[in-house]
């Protein structure tokens, strides 16, 4: 692991395109996916799932399925980040159950009881759509009104639950892609792909949905495509 500041890890990351064929440590990738589950996520619903790809067989496809660019055809492995709005259900479920306990060995604990109702009423409220998006569009009208005269959150439905998790799975990516870095090692994030192609390489069901594509290895001096550009800082950061 090296020794860089936060500074210079945010600084030393790129989005790598080609990568050392020989040069690499799949250690990184464990150590930096244990790092990418503690990212903060949507109520701590954690409805993600990482697929690490390692076999050559699978990589082959995956690359093909990346529409074979660089970043994916020189890759050691590849961690695939997928969101599971569809496990709302035990996910609430295993959060409840973690409030209960916590209640039971902390008997100060005076938060417990409105923890339990929240993964045990609002989750379900908020998460549970149909697929037609008739409870949406009720929900919808109801925080429309209730809006009026108190300031509420307005994205229930299940196209709103759907950018929440995605939002989720970015942060999750991001912490990886830091850690990568911390670890020696780089990545490429990938949104260029086939997520049909992709649904069908990793079998996934029909409500999960690839949120990215992130690439593996350590860089070759090829590997970054020129210096890097950002708008100037007036121009994005604001105060008011």
């Amino acid at each position: 692991m090296s020794n860089l500041s936060f500074s210079e890890i945010v600084h030393t990351r790129r989005s790598v395109r080609v990568y050392h064929p020989t040069d690499y440590d799949p250690a990184a990738v464990t150590k930096s996916l244990e790092l990418a589950v503690l990212a903060p996520n949507s109520s701590n619903m954690q409805l993600w799932e990482f697929y690490r790809i390692s076999s050559a067989e699978i990589k082959s496809q995956v690359a093909e399925a990346c529409l074979s660019q660089n970043a994916a055809k020189t890759a050691q492995e590849f961690v695939v980040i997928v969101v599971r709005p569809d496990l709302w259900k035990s996910r609430a479920q295993a959060n409840a159950q973690h409030v209960q306990n916590d209640v039971k060995s902390n008997k100060k604990n005076f938060t417990g009881m409105s923890r339990l109702q929240y993964y045990q009423k609002i989750m379900p409220l908020l998460y549970n759509n149909d697929g037609l998006g008739i409870r949406g569009l009720f929900k919808k009208i109801y925080v429309t009104l209730k809006g009026i005269s108190n300031p509420i959150v307005r994205e229930v439905t299940g196209a709103d639950i759907r950018v929440v998790v995605h939002k989720s799975a970015a942060l999750a990516a991001q912490t990886f892609m830091l850690s990568m870095v911390a670890e020696g090692h780089d990545t490429c994030p990938m949104e260029g792909f086939d997520s049909k192609r992709m649904n069908k390489i990793l079998n996934l069901p029909c409500k999960a949905e690839v949120n990215m594509i992130i690439s593996c290895g350590k860089r070759l001096p090829e590997g970054v495509y020129g210096e890097r550009f950002r708008i100037p800082l007036e121009e994005v950061i604001f105060q008011r």
